[in-house]
């Protein structure tokens, strides 16, 4: 069975994918990008600022789900630039703290919307009970 997830805490898709899927008891969000729910405009930084909307998008959902960060299992990362890995990966650990998910990074020619960073996650869907990391 498929559900799929949508909460107005974070931005709508900006083409045909829904937020998140959850199914067999994960759930699966499409990549997010810096894009703040309350205008549906990218926001202006470099790419810790961005990093940090993405990772608020990416609670809003997973919260939204019945899910959260400490559950995330997998995360891929794209960049515009891998000179941005520090930066990125500074506020990922301020998010995940010592739960770490695997995850890939990569650099890529261009992303939505000339962002500099795209994440997704996939987490097990079941509920969280503390929320006790920083957001």
């Amino acid at each position: 069975m498929l559900d799929v997830i949508s909460t107005a805490e974070a931005p709508r898709s900006i083409g045909h994918y829904s937020q998140a899927i959850s199914a067999n008891g994960f759930i699966f969000v499409s990549g997010q990008v810096a894009i703040d729910p309350a205008t549906h405009q990218v926001i202006a930084g470099n790419t810790a600022a961005q990093t940090e909307r993405i990772m608020k998008n990416l609670c809003a959902i997973l919260k939204h789900a019945g899910s959260c960060l400490e559950r995330v299992v997998r995360s891929t990362v794209f960049l515009k630039d891998m000179d941005d890995f520090a930066a990125m990966d500074d506020v990922c650990a301020k998010y995940f703290g010592a739960t770490t998910p695997a995850r890939s990074t990569v650099e890529v020619a261009r992303l939505p919307k000339d962002v500099l960073v795209e994440i997704d996650v996939i987490a097990v869907a079941k509920s969280c009970a503390v929320f006790s990391r920083s957001r």
